[in-house]
């Protein structure tokens, strides 16, 4: 993606241009794929870049806040961030640590329980995991 088109994204979303969110946005933001913060990382540092971890992950957070990117945790210590914000569902493969995006289609629900009382519906969203054959 270029950095026009970042840039115009940062300006959309609300955030502040600094080199190091260029920098992990044109990575995040060059195609629609999910990345976690350790790829995403690893990628800067084979880029030459000298980002640090702790500027990639509030840079992560702060993309997500203002809705830039999707957060999809998997696991309560592994999460992605997904360059598609819309609503869709995901299989997380355990073994290989793969997500993949399920087409909505594929997705079908014939009915959802009621909601709490004084809550509406904000989205749906499926994640389901799976592991290689033995």
């Amino acid at each position: 993606m270029s950095q026009t088109r970042i840039h115009s994204l940062f300006d959309q979303f609300g955030i502040l241009v600094t080199p190091q969110r260029l920098e992990v946005a044109s990575i995040l933001l060059e195609k629609p794929q999910h990345l976690s913060a350790d790829q995403i990382i690893e990628r800067l540092r084979k880029s030459g870049s000298a980002v640090s971890k702790a500027t990639v992950y509030n840079t992560l957070n702060l993309f997500s806040e203002h809705g830039l990117v999707k957060e999809v945790m998997v696991d309560p210590i592994r999460k992605f961030y997904d360059s598609a914000t819309h609503a869709h569902h995901h299989f997380y493969n355990v073994d290989t640590g793969e997500l993949l995006d399920i087409a909505e289609e594929m997705v079908r629900f014939e009915q959802l329980p009621d909601l709490p009382q004084g809550t509406e519906q904000q989205s749906v969203e499926v994640l389901i995991k799976v592991r290689d054959r033995a």
